[in-house]
């Protein structure tokens, strides 16, 4: 019986390329038992609002890259903010995204919503180290 860190995660990242490795790097490290890959944002949003109406398939976890057409991380992060179901700390959600702007590290730091900010690629090491 194989053992994982959580139940289940969430990948949103529009780059085909990117979720086929993270997706990879998550299985093979048992991260988490379902793991689900949602290349729009729009959508995954509405399927996150969704599973919190519901109580069903709300994820753990959520890989979050900021740079994506139509909306971008941050925008997705404050209209995940006005989700009244979203209780603090139900869902660690992990910025997952190539950017060394300082003004995006700032805007993630100072956002009660993610847990922390993960530079691409997604390694092995970084799942063990949250």
């Amino acid at each position: 019986m194989e053992i994982y860190k959580h139940r289940s995660a969430l990948l949103i990242d529009d780059s085909y390329i990117d979720n086929l490795i993270n997706r990879k790097i998550l299985q093979s490290n048992n991260y988490a038992k379902h793991i689900k890959v949602i290349d729009y944002p729009k959508v995954a949003y509405q399927f996150i609002k969704d599973s919190l109406i519901s109580g069903i398939n709300t994820p753990d976890v959520i890989f979050l890259d900021l740079r994506m057409p139509e909306m971008n991380g941050f925008e997705f992060l404050k209209a995940l903010e006005s989700i009244p179901e979203l209780k603090p700390n139900q869902i660690k959600i992990y910025v997952l995204s190539s950017s060394l702007d300082p003004s995006d590290l700032r805007k993630i730091k100072l956002n009660k919503l993610v847990a922390r900010f993960i530079g691409k690629p997604l390694t092995r090491q970084v799942l063990c180290d949250i």
